[in-house]
């Protein structure tokens, strides 16, 4: 790609728009975070294909803001480019705003498309640039339409229905549910944006994104109507019929303006951290801003789903002995890479029955690779594996039952004193977490602690976030609930899922990560009110070999054997003889 000439179109274009500067958020209409080729115009603009990051070009100069997790591998794909690398939380680094008004000066016009930016987004941006000299923005103008040739279409896949079988709930059921939520919010109705919201309600699975089963949509709720605005020829007459059974209206995709201008009830429940811009002001009646509703909803799983992810952690678990069986004899024997161990566990995982896709894509990083905690191999920075050293392996599936997310750090052969004493740290946090016990309603802020105590006292850490939620065949991100440093109030409650995956990055050198997905379950009832716990589902070994025994606790030892007892009673059934006694030596006691 040659980006510097894209950045020379689009300042032509900026020129004779009067424009000093252009934004490009990496969302789509619907404040995804993994979007739709279509949507994907700061990779285009930029060069780098990180999931989170902003662009900005201005008539001179250009910038991209990320995070931690995609500082080494920004800092790469920008060579070359005018792009400046602005890193996220990092002191010194200027806010957007700041960082146009030194570039641009007071009075400039700057621009950003109003469609895939949130409304929040947009307010917060247009009070911040006003403080930079009264700079203003304008919001209805998409400078990639001009200058983006052979632009990647919407995509219109076929849809699918979502089986009540592993749903578990009707959408007639979920709806009612969504109005009584309404109706304690004092509103009519609402729009709902997120395209995993729409597709957990509907009980409709898609292919329009990447490794997440959804499709391009948005569903309009009132007291007594719901309308589905999508290309109706990803529907089926079967999906046609299904969805007027359920009582819902089909309309354009295109003609949701329409619908909310038309929009008869007194108010609408608009979430403005989801809903974009452009439609947001559409509206021309009374706005209720609150969270969706569907967000906590869809986190706290029914007993079908809880049931389903057990189902799918099982077939991810016979899949990961059956790699991790193979993988370290293969190193040895040579011609393994990056690559071709992200293929092999893919292939394993596709021989599990209900098997449809990955959940993300792999990341396998071998030795300073894996201190890239976003890292994904292509064939230029494919390298080999030798028989020494950690590769760290985040990965996960998409079952018809489940979405599954796990990383193991393996270790290859010989290791330094510094790769087990920082492996056996992430360890360390990793079980404290799991020894969680905690009062129901407990942010996951006031318990991100647990994972990172015993680093902090060496003067370790990580920035991104120890867990996030899990979709039940959807997104591998759920939210709002998570483990995080910054503060986050979502509550955690039983029945929701959530990783927990600590991590040590050693910029050169190597990663260490150690991930399982968790259920939040009932632990006891006191005076104090009702405590809960996580239960482990995912079923994997953890690697014995890089742990130094002497910096674990007792309860943590007991944790990790109690552990590999359960992976090797529930998995051993499943297994031919040579694969038995493969889980049965990794999963000995310490």
């Amino acid at each position: 790609m040659d980006i510097n000439q894209r950045i020379e179109d689009l300042r032509e274009v900026m020129r004779r728009e009067h424009l000093a500067a252009c934004i490009f958020p990496s969302t789509d209409p619907h404040q995804s975070e993994y979007v739709a080729d279509h949507w994907k115009g700061r990779e285009w603009i930029s060069g780098f294909n990180g999931s989170a990051g902003t662009a900005v070009v201005t008539l001179k100069s250009a910038a991209l803001w990320t995070d931690s997790r995609y500082f080494i591998a920004a800092e790469e794909q920008l060579k070359g480019t005018e792009y400046q690398l602005m890193k996220l939380k990092i002191e010194g680094t200027p806010t957007i705003a700041e960082w146009i008004g030194q570039e641009c000066g007071p009075g400039a016009e700057v621009s950003v498309d109003g469609m895939v930016n949130s409304a929040n987004e947009v307010k917060e941006l247009v009070a911040d640039l006003r403080k930079q000299g009264g700079i203003t923005l304008r919001t209805n103008f998409d400078a990639l339409s001009l200058i983006w040739r052979n632009r990647p279409p919407i995509p219109e896949n076929p849809v699918e229905l979502y089986p009540m079988a592993y749903a578990g709930e009707s959408a007639h059921d979920k709806i009612a549910r969504i109005r009584q939520a309404l109706r304690k919010e004092h509103a009519d109705g609402m729009l709902v944006s997120a395209l995993d919201d729409i597709a957990w309600t509907l009980n409709l699975r898609g292919s329009d994104v990447h490794c997440n089963p959804v499709f391009v949509s948005y569903l309009l709720i009132s007291t007594n109507r719901v309308v589905l605005y999508i290309n109706k020829v990803m529907l089926s007459q079967e999906i046609v019929d299904y969805l007027k059974a359920e009582g819902v209206e089909v309309a354009a995709y295109e003609d949701v303006k329409k619908g909310l201008k038309d929009y008869f009830e007194y108010n609408i429940l608009l979430d403005p951290n989801e809903v974009n811009y452009t439609l947001y002001k559409v509206v021309t009646r009374e706005i209720v801003e609150a969270e969706s509703p569907i967000k906590r909803m869809k986190t706290v799983k029914n007993a079908t789903e809880i049931a389903d992810f057990r189902s799918a952690m099982l077939k991810d678990g016979i899949a990961m002995v059956k790699f991790l069986k193979w993988l370290k004899p293969a190193v040895e024997a040579g011609g393994q890479t990056e690559i071709s161990v992200s293929d092999k566990l893919e292939s394993l995982r596709a021989e599990q029955p209900l098997y449809r896709d990955i959940s993300f894509d792999t990341i396998a990083g071998y030795q300073a690779h894996g201190a890239i905690v976003h890292y994904e191999a292509t064939p230029e920075t494919d390298i080999p594996l030798k028989p020494e050293g950690f590769l760290l392996l985040d990965s996960g599936a998409q079952y018809l039952d489940g979405t599954t997310d796990i990383t193991r750090t393996i270790a290859l052969g010989p290791l330094t004193e510094e790769q087990k004493r920082v492996y056996t740290l992430v360890l360390k946090g990793h079980i404290q977490i799991e020894l969680c016990k905690f009062p129901s309603g407990a942010s996951g802020t006031q318990i991100d602690i647990l994972a990172r105590e015993a680093m902090w006292r060496e003067g370790l850490n990580y920035l991104h976030g120890t867990g996030h939620g899990v979709g039940t065949y959807l997104n591998v991100h759920e939210g709002p609930h998570q483990f995080r440093m910054e503060w986050k109030p979502a509550p955690l409650v039983e029945g929701m899922t959530i990783t927990d995956e600590p991590g040590i990055y050693l910029a050169g050198k190597f990663g260490a990560r150690i991930e399982n997905t968790l259920l939040i379950t009932p632990y006891k009832e006191t005076e104090f009110g009702k405590f809960l716990q996580f239960e482990s589902l995912t079923l994997c070994p953890i690697d014995k070999d890089p742990i130094i025994r002497e910096m674990l606790l007792q309860e943590e030892i007991d944790w990790l054997n109690a552990y590999h007892q359960h992976v090797f009673d529930v998995l051993s059934p499943h297994l031919d003889g040579d694969e038995i006694e493969w889980l049965s030596k990794a999963c000995e006691a310490i």
